[in-house]
C-alpha cells in the first residue's frame, strides 16, 4: 500500500478548525465588539499593543493562529472546488496549498518586523 501525505493536509485542518472556532471569536471580541462597548480602554492603543505583539511568545501564537487558520481554509477551499465541479484536484491542491504557504511566510515576515 502507498504511502500517502493526506494525513498532514487532515491534521493541519483539523487543528485549524479547532484553533479557529476557539480563538477567532475570542479575537473579535477583544478587538472589536469590547472596545466598541467602551471596555478595555486604551488597551488597543498603539503603544500597548506595539508591545504585546513585541514579545516573542504573542508572536508565537499569533502566527500559530494564522497558520492553521490559513491551511484549515486552504483545505475548505480545495473541497468547495470539487464540490462545484472542478474535479482537477492536482491543480486545486497545488494552488490553494501554496497559496497558504505564501501566507504562512507572509505572517512570518510582518511578524518578525513588528
Amino acid at each position: 500500500m502507498a504511502k500517502s501525505p493526506k494525513a498532514i493536509f487532515w491534521l493541519l485542518f483539523a487543528a485549524g478548525g479547532t484553533v479557529t472556532s476557539f480563538v477567532l471569536p475570542v479575537m473579535v471580541f477583544v478587538t472589536g465588539l469590547a472596545p466598541a462597548a467602551g471596555l478595555f480602554e486604551g488597551a488597543l492603543s498603539y503603544a500597548t499593543m506595539s508591545a504585546f505583539i513585541g514579545n516573542w511568545l504573542v508572536k508565537l501564537i499569533v502566527f500559530g493562529v494564522i497558520f492553521l487558520a490559513l491551511w484549515h481554509a486552504a483545505h475548505r477551499l480545495r473541497v468547495l472546488a470539487h464540490d462545484f465541479g472542478l474535479r482537477s484536484d492536482g491543480a486545486v491542491a497545488v494552488v490553494v496549498y501554496v497559496g497558504a504557504a505564501i501566507g504562512s511566510i507572509a505572517a512570518i515576515i510582518a511578524l518578525l518586523g513588528v
